[in-house]
């Protein structure tokens, strides 16, 4: 059983656990991820790691309730326990010396961004951050994304917070302003990785994207989790879950990703999911 420490509300569909895990605090790198199950009949959720402490042993996990699964976990309280929690999954992000670099966090997609940007400023990186989002309510972790970075921009759909517009907007802006940037990392909705891509691939600006696919095994076995990079079928799980953003088909993700809508609205309707429906 793996206990949740600690655990924080940070906006009414965004919660935060800190979960007692000290073998995969050990091996986690950033940009890996976990698979955990509330009980015996819960469906297999799988989270980016948003923090780890391996002094305490400790992983960090930031999600927005959506289905029933993320519905039923925002519901435990510290002091609970889950049944399983598997992990470290997935491959580590590519940590170099690039240069010039661009951490983009958009709604959820702060959280798997902040041990990214963290492992990239301590690889001698300048760091430039934006986190967006679509109303300032949906922002967390800025102190802590600043912290990591050279610069910082925020923003928010509405003008709520920060620059009005959308992520791809700052990031046009930072490029006209500053000419040369070696590497990007986008994470956040298919809309928004998309449209960072959109921009960045007819400069020729290295791209990674982080994909939350629709996950059943998260060992490459049951083929659930596959996306089309360069025209090549990638088990996201075993292969990702980051990927060069300029080569992912990000329409099809998309549709695959809406194709369990209508098993989610049952199980949310009748109270229980019986797992493998994508509801997370």
């Amino acid at each position: 059983m793996y206990k949740i420490l600690r655990k924080e509300v940070l906006s009414p569909t965004l919660k935060l656990f800190e979960i007692e895990a000290p073998k995969v605090a050990k091996k986690c790198q950033a940009g890996q991820f976990i698979i955990l199950r509330i009980d015996e009949k819960g469906e297999r959720i799988p989270l980016t790691i948003a923090d780890f402490d391996r002094e305490k042993g400790t992983i960090t996990l930031i999600f927005a309730e959506v289905g029933k699964s993320t519905q039923q976990l925002g519901q435990m309280e510290a002091g609970n326990s889950l049944l399983d929690f598997i992990g470290p999954l997935g491959r580590p992000s590519e940590i170099e010396k690039y240069g010039r670099v661009v951490c983009i966090g958009a709604g959820v997609g702060i959280a798997p961004v902040f041990p990214i940007t963290r492992a990239l400023k301590e690889a001698g990186n300048e760091v430039i951050g934006i986190a967006g989002a679509r109303t300032k309510e949906l922002l967390f972790w800025l102190d802590e994304f600043k912290a990591q970075c050279d610069e910082f921009h925020i923003c928010t759909d509405d003008g709520s917070l920060g620059e009005k517009g959308f992520v791809s907007d700052v990031l046009k802006k930072i490029i006209d302003e500053k000419g040369k940037i070696d590497y990007i990392i986008a994470i956040g909705p298919i809309p928004a990785m998309k449209a960072v891509c959109a921009l960045t691939k007819p400069l020729g600006i290295k791209t990674f994207v982080s994909m939350n696919s629709i996950m059943v095994d998260g060992t490459g076995m049951c083929g659930a989790c596959r996306v089309t990079v360069g025209n090549e079928t990638k088990f996201t799980c075993v292969d990702g879950p980051e990927f060069d953003g300029h080569l992912v088909d990000f329409d099809e993700a998309m549709r695959r990703g809406e194709q369990f809508k209508d098993e989610e609205q049952r199980a949310l309707a009748a109270g229980s999911c019986g797992g493998g429906c994508g509801c997370h």
